[in-house]
């Protein structure tokens, strides 16, 4: 085998080991890799065993430690050490994947959202059957003592937080209203909220849903529930269940908050010697 010849100028160092000069001199300057040596004219030379040095400096940079920490494994460094810190940086790396694949499904979901609004008929209203989908259901909203619905959001992120440390709270936030709220046309304020999750516990029932939109900021519904509830009386439906308040459309992709889309879904069924009009 060929050996290697040594001295290497800094310069040429630098090149073999695909680093640059100016992080060499950085080394040496804060004791992490010295030169082998130096000649009369102050200049740094480099060993060919030094290679194996540099190759650790590398390979921990690689894996996400400070030069700092890596000076402090370089001076101590055992097998048995090592081994521990390779176990950490495992699990690092998989918490760093786990918070990555959770981003992932949320620019999903978002993404979703505005996709599936492009071209809909915001004027009309339909029937239609939704499929199950996961969700985390907050509990009852308590609005007693003058607490409205932002005191009540901050209950249901608390909610979550302590009982779901893992969730991913940056998916958006809905509310849920009950049958008989819809039916006394009292929707001010949801009774529970609600965010899709894919690992949620709770469902949003499969469903014969009516469907309405409109353009408005938070809370600007009540013409298009007045609107939903005279469709379901003359087209042969009769509330059953929930209603459900989204914005598919809201501040992450809409300027102007008088231009969110609302969607409501209210949970329907035909009415006995009735037909509806599935749209």
């Amino acid at each position: 085998m060929t050996r290697k010849r040594s001295p290497y100028s800094i310069r040429e160092f630098a090149k073999l080991t695909r680093t640059t000069r100016d992080s060499l001199i950085y080394y040496d300057k804060i004791g992490l890799l010295a030169p082998a040596r130096r000649g009369d004219n102050n200049y740094r030379y480099y060993s060919s065993n030094q290679l194996a040095v540099l190759n650790l400096i590398h390979t921990f940079q690689e894996l996400g430690l400070s030069l700092e920490e890596i000076k402090r494994l370089k001076d101590n460094r055992t097998p048995d050490l090592i081994n521990v810190l390779l176990d950490n940086l495992i699990t690092r790396i998989d918490q760093e994947i786990e918070k990555k694949v959770r981003a992932r499904k949320l620019l999903h979901l978002l993404k979703t959202n505005i996709h599936s609004q492009l071209g809909i008929d915001e004027t009309a209203i339909t029937v239609r059957f939704r499929p199950a989908e996961a969700i985390v259901l907050g509990d009852i909203n308590d609005y007693s003592r003058g607490r409205n619905d932002y005191d009540a959001l901050f209950d249901f992120y608390k909610h979550c937080h302590e009982n779901h440390p893992d969730y991913d709270m940056n998916y958006p936030v809905w509310g849920m209203f009950e049958e008989a709220r819809i039916k006394n046309r009292d929707w001010v304020y949801p009774d529970r909220f609600y965010l899709y999750f894919p690992e949620g516990h709770d469902k949003k029932p499969a469903a014969l849903y009516a469907i309405g939109y409109k353009r408005g900021a938070y809370g600007d519904t009540h013409d298009l529930y007045v609107r939903m509830l005279d469709y379901i009386e003359t087209n042969g439906y009769e509330i059953c269940g929930p209603a459900y308040e989204e914005y598919p459309l809201d501040e992450i992709c809409v300027k102007d908050e008088s231009d969110y889309l609302i969607r409501i879904m209210i949970t329907v069924r035909e009415k006995k010697g009735a037909r509806g009009k599935n749209s």
